[in-house]
């Protein structure tokens, strides 16, 4: 290119970059959009076969073919699905879809296939419901990246082709004008070095750089020493456009910082947008999921009533069926009781119905709780007569809670009932009011049922779960529990419930109250004195001190030994009271709580083990400090046995009478008194 003119350069370096720039930019905008393509068809692909697995997890589910193969027949809107397939979970056919013109038959059992077929794209989407397989969805479409590859390349040739041709007329039209002025100048130059003759001069044919470099020329031929001026002049005029495109670059620096603010705020709220969009498609998806559970519970509780109710009335109408009268009443019965029952559970249905839809009402106001408590046990009583079960109430003198009348006894009947229907026979559920706080009273319902583990604790408030008791034979429908805790919720208290299995569960909740509750006094009252009491005499029940200072607590372990007539329950609110009564009365064991106002549990074993008077009387360390730690600390203290709360009867009962065998072994005649055992 040494030997071209500037105007031959000037079009090969234009027409060069030109071809460049076309080349690279159509390149990549067809490389990006057939990856777009390919990646749109691919999602479109999943989403269709997402779709039609969820339209057709029903049929797999109730093998409905048909249905199967309607759904498939939506695809003949999409064009570029060939054919589709519906397999069960055994890799089966069960139902198949193909396009107008399609030859291939659809294979009859589902292999591993790649993600392609010849030119065809294919896509597998499993069918789950509730964490099963039911079955695979199979889409078949045509892949057109190959003829929409030859199309861009024919418009990619045809565009450069014309843009090529455009541009090689404009640079030949404008190289002219590029050209002219330094073709002029160096004319000029070439004379005057040549003749010496500094009266030429270039003629001035443009306002640009070039009219500026003729001027330049021509000043320095008129005069030398001007050429000292013109250069500081020129060399601030540099300085200037320096400083200005300085100035330029640093707002473009500036537009450029607040673009990159723009796009990541932009891109920001899209990734909210989309993660919105799947909270709420998985919210969608496991509602769907929620809802068919709950229909099909509530089917089941419904059509067993149903069941009885039919069953005995088809008895009774039925001629070659003969019964007796009292067959005919006992049939009677058996459908009366199915008809409350089903009551019953549409009561409940619409309850729930009512709290979730928010159409409960609520009339809060200051309930007193000794009214309250005292018609509820009016209405548990009978219940837990039939089960042999005692209810234990406390009494709630002056206490007021914030809440709804009627609502507050709909909670209260629940949880009572609840602890009556799955508590063992014979067993004790236990009432219990507690000031948590100034503002806050908790009411705790305590069961000696089977209690129930950490799974079931988790997903106790759930319609139809029945207190994790799947397999029993309680009637109901389950949602009692789900309506309690959202009608506690909406008086503004709390509910919860800890539970151990084997042993039993505690329920409570906690409401607002106008009216704290006064200091409960113990019925034992006379007995927590300290005063001394007359020994007893041989052969009277077996005397144990009870540390305790919850009464609710105390009431429990009274009831326990009220069954026992060989044992003698003596109670101290703390720790000082328990040490004055031990020295005083010289019991045979000690039950001892561990966290007692004023002085610990711990603490008041160490000084019973320092009396000579009470060294060798067993203690019995009864506490809800159930860690491994708290074990080995309450053993390593001296404890004789370390019992956990809530109370396991059959471990109480087993810990009294292994202590009484140590204390008394066979042949040793009997029991004797504490001043003799303190003797030997």
């Amino acid at each position: 290119m040494t030997g071209r003119t500037i105007r031959t350069k000037l079009v090969a370096a234009v027409m060069t970059t030109t071809l460049a720039a076309l080349l690279v930019s159509i390149a990549i905008i067809i490389g990006y959009d057939l990856r777009s393509y390919h990646r749109g068809l691919i999602n479109d692909l999943s989403t269709q076969a997402e779709l039609v697995g969820h339209m057709t997890s029903a049929a797999l589910t109730f093998d409905d073919p048909r249905l199967a193969n309607e759904n498939l027949a939506l695809l003949r809107t999409r064009p570029m699905v060939r054919a589709a397939a519906i397999y069960d979970a055994n890799g089966e056919l069960f139902a198949s879809y193909q396009a107008q013109g399609e030859a291939r038959q659809m294979p009859p059992q589902l292999s591993a296939a790649p993600s392609s077929d010849g030119d065809d794209l294919v896509v597998r989407q499993r069918i789950s419901e509730n964490g099963d397989t039911l079955g695979t969805v199979y889409l078949r479409a045509e892949n057109q990246l190959l003829a929409r590859t030859l199309d861009y390349l024919s418009i990619a040739l045809g565009v450069t082709l014309l843009a090529m041709g455009v541009a090689y007329l404009l640079v030949r039209r404008m190289g002219h004008v590029v050209t002219a002025p330094i073709v002029a100048i160096t004319e000029i130059a070439r004379d005057v070095v040549a003749t010496r003759d500094y009266s030429r001069r270039a003629p001035r044919i443009s306002d640009d750089e070039a009219g500026e470099l003729v001027d330049s020329f021509n000043a320095m031929l008129i005069e030398i020493e001007g050429r000292t001026r013109e250069l500081e002049t020129s060399s601030a005029e540099i300085a200037r456009e320096v400083y200005e495109r300085s100035r330029a670059q640093q707002e473009v620096m500036r537009l450029n910082e607040q673009l990159e603010q723009r796009v990541d705020e932009r891109t920001l709220q899209l990734a909210l947008a989309n993660a919105e969009l799947a909270n709420a498609n998985e919210e969608a998806r496991s509602a769907n999921q929620a809802k068919s559970a709950f229909l099909s519970s509530m089917s089941h509780e419904l059509r067993t009533p149903l069941n009885a109710i039919l069953g005995f009335a088809q008895i009774l109408t039925s001629n070659t069926l003969p019964s007796t009268l009292e067959q005919k009443k006992e049939f009677a019965n058996h459908i009366l009781k199915s008809g409350r029952h089903l009551l019953t559970l549409i009561n409940e249905i619409l309850d729930l119905a009512k709290v979730e839809s928010g159409t409960v009402t609520l009339s809060m106001e200051p309930v007193a709780l000794a009214d309250t408590l005292a018609e509820t046990r009016t209405m548990v009583e009978p219940i837990a007569a039939q089960r042999g079960v005692r209810v234990l109430f406390p009494e709630a003198p002056g206490a007021v809670v914030l809440a709804d009348r009627t609502r507050l006894k709909q909670v209260l009947l629940n949880l009572l009932s609840n602890a009556v229907k799955y508590n063992r026979e014979a067993g004790a559920v236990v009432l219990a009011c507690e000031q948590v706080a100034p503002n806050r009273l908790r009411l705790s319902v305590q069961d000696t049922g089977i209690g129930l583990d950490a799974d079931q604790v988790a997903s106790l408030f759930q319609p139809f779960n029945r207190l994790g008791q799947e397999g029993g034979n309680q009637e109901g429908t389950g949602i009692g529990l789900v309506v309690t805790k959202r009608l506690v919720e909406l008086m503004g208290g709390e509910i919860g419930v800890t539970s151990s299995p084997g042993v039993g569960s505690v329920f409570w909740i906690e409401l607002a109250t106008t009216a704290p509750l006064a200091a409960a006094t113990l019925e034992e009252g006379a007995q927590a004195t300290g005063e001394a009491q007359p020994l007893p005499d041989e052969g009277a029940p077996h005397l144990i001190l009870y540390v305790e200072d919850n009464p609710a607590n105390l009431r429990l372990v009274e009831e326990i030994v009220r069954f026992r007539g060989d044992l003698r329950l003596l109670s101290a609110p703390d720790g000082h009271v328990g040490l004055s009564l031990a020295r005083a009365h010289l019991p045979e064991i000690i039950l001892m709580d561990l966290n007692l106002p004023g002085m610990s549990g711990i603490e008041v074993l160490r000084q019973l083990r320092a009396d000579q008077a009470t060294v060798a009387i067993p203690v019995i360390a009864l506490t809800a400090n159930a860690m491994p730690r708290d074990i080995e600390r309450g053993q390593a203290a001296g404890f004789n046995r370390y019992l956990t709360k809530p109370i396991d009867l059959d471990k109480f009962s087993e810990a009294i009478n292994s202590t009484l065998a140590q204390l008394y072994p066979p042949g040793s005649g009997g029991k004797q008194a504490p001043a003799e055992r303190k003797a030997e």
